[in-house]
């Protein structure tokens, strides 16, 4: 790796240069997003021998590292296509407004060109200085190494350990080196700030915008027309209400510079408007069952603890929308297969059996749903027949290419998809197809994903504003009372 050479002085007083940073990256980093050697802007980069060989070795099968393994090597053989061994010495330059097998870079900074960093490997042995209590036969203490050395040739520059590994960011720390998670897929710094979908309006709600209201109703809705500042923070589909008994409780229908629609929304506490004999037990599952029963809306979010109702309330409207009103052809349910013994290709069966085990908690809300003592255990199988023909269980593995018409989609467990997973299920659904994603944020199973970066937060904040979205986190748990207890005290 090049070092840099001495610039020439002048008696004028130059203004001080920014400090060079030099990011050194782990495997891991490219593993979970393969674009990231462009994401730098003007630094430059540095990747370890031991990074290639730790890519080489997994840059088989189907999984979604593998893919971005193989993805990041595309990336690397069009950077070096033409360079000669000076050119690598020197460090490759990194375009960032070039085309790479369609992942395209902006490169403008406010007119102008943006600064592009350098892309530098290891082509020299250098030595590690790691202490006696780590070896450095490892992967992660070699890495470590090299940023130590990186450290001490480089005094004027800020070298930086880049990983998603945490243990090792602690080792690095311990000696002395600056070390960082990768950023750049953090949706949003911390997840109290995700977008609930719900905001309290004041009291004197009415009283402040009773001189500048309109309301009408159509087919049976009523709509309110109002304007003031409130209505600044609102999004659509947004759910305000009044936390007293009785209070306002709308949806924001429309909205404008200076000023938005509310719509009442439907009261499904209540026997009368049950959806597959399932009530709302709270307000938000009250706002999660108007998302999901209306028809406008195409993609939903439902965030929430165990036990809060997630998917019984979304497969009641499922079952409600497919079997009553045939608004949907069949329920698809899917969740991601993230094993804690075997793989799914090591389970027995079809594709339908070998995700059954993963379903329990679709089999167990379809037990609730045909609790009805209507024809006895003869009517029971009979209904039990009949959804098992409209709900189809599928796996995650085998969604690409494919696209859905008419359908009802549950992805159960969405926090586990990362962001490029969910984009490309999302995109699965067809004319006539509503998406609901489920999921809990705090019980994240895939590896290097946070509650910041995983796919469900992901979407709930790029689909926020959009017309024909809506997301709702439910607070209270519903499951039972002992399952109330533990959450909060275990």
């Amino acid at each position: 790796m090049a070092k840099a050479t001495p610039t020439k002085t002048t008696g004028k007083k130059k203004p001080k240069a920014a400090q060079r940073r030099l990011f050194v990256i782990d495997t891991n980093v490219l593993m979970h997003d393969p674009t990231a050697i462009f994401r730098f802007q003007e630094h430059d980069i540095f990747i370890p021998m031991t990074v290639l060989e730790e890519l080489d070795a997994g840059k088989k099968g189907t999984s979604e590292a593998a893919r971005n393994v193989r993805q990041v090597s595309r990336f690397l053989d069009e950077l070096m296509v033409n360079a000669s061994k000076a050119d690598i010495d020197r460090g490759i330059a990194l375009p960032t407004s070039q085309s790479f097998n369609g992942h395209r870079k902006s490169g403008s900074l406010n007119g102008k060109a943006a600064p592009t960093g350098r892309l530098f490997f290891q082509t020299r042995v250098l030595s590690s200085g790691l202490p006696p209590t780590l070896p450095g036969s490892g992967a992660d203490n070699v890495i470590l190494g090299h940023t130590l050395a990186l450290q001490k040739e480089h005094p004027n520059a800020r070298v930086t350990l880049v990983s998603k590994d945490i243990n090792l960011r602690i080792k690095a720390s311990i000696l002395g080196v600056h070390a960082e998670d990768y950023y750049t897929d953090k949706t949003i710094e911390d997840a109290d700030l995700l977008y609930t979908g719900t905001q309290e309006v004041p009291a004197n709600f009415w009283d402040r915008h009773s001189k500048q209201i309109e309301s009408w109703q159509e087919q049976a809705r009523t709509f309110y027309r109002l304007h003031g500042p409130l209505i600044n923070d609102w999004q659509p589909n947004l759910f305000v209400y009044q936390a007293e008994t009785n209070g306002l409780e709308a949806t924001v229908r429309e909205l404008k510079e200076d000023s938005a629609v509310l719509e009442l929304v439907q009261d499904y506490r209540s026997e009368r408007h049950s959806v597959w004999g399932i009530t709302a037990r709270n307000r938000e599952q009250n706002f999660a069952l108007n998302l999901l029963m209306n028809p406008d809306i195409d993609f939903v979010t439902i965030l929430g603890p165990a036990g809060t109702g997630k998917t019984l309330i979304t497969l009641a409207a499922a079952l409600m929308q497919t079997l009553e009103h045939n608004r949907y052809g069949e329920i698809i349910m899917t969740r991601v297969t993230i094993p804690l013994g075997e793989d799914i290709g090591f389970l027995p069966g079809t594709e339908e059996e070998k995700m059954e085990p993963w379903m329990g908690a679709l089999m167990d809300n379809l037990e609730v749903l045909t609790q009805s003592q209507e024809g006895g255990q003869w009517g029971r199988a009979a209904t039990n027949d009949l959804l098992r023909n409209r709900i189809k269980i599928r796996s995650l593995n085998f969604m690409r290419g494919r696209t859905f018409l008419n359908r009802f989609l549950i992805i159960d467990e969405a926090q586990n998809l990362t962001p490029k997973q969910m984009k490309a299920m999302v995109t699965r659904a067809g004319p006539g197809t509503k998406l609901v994603c489920l999921g809990n944020i705090a019980q994240i199973d895939t590896p290097y994903l946070s509650e910041t970066t995983c796919g469900l937060t992901y979407v709930v904040n790029r689909f926020r504003g959009w017309a024909h979205a809506g997301h709702i986190t439910l607070q209270r748990g519903e499951r039972s009372r002992l399952a109330d207890h533990a959450s909060e005290v275990l």
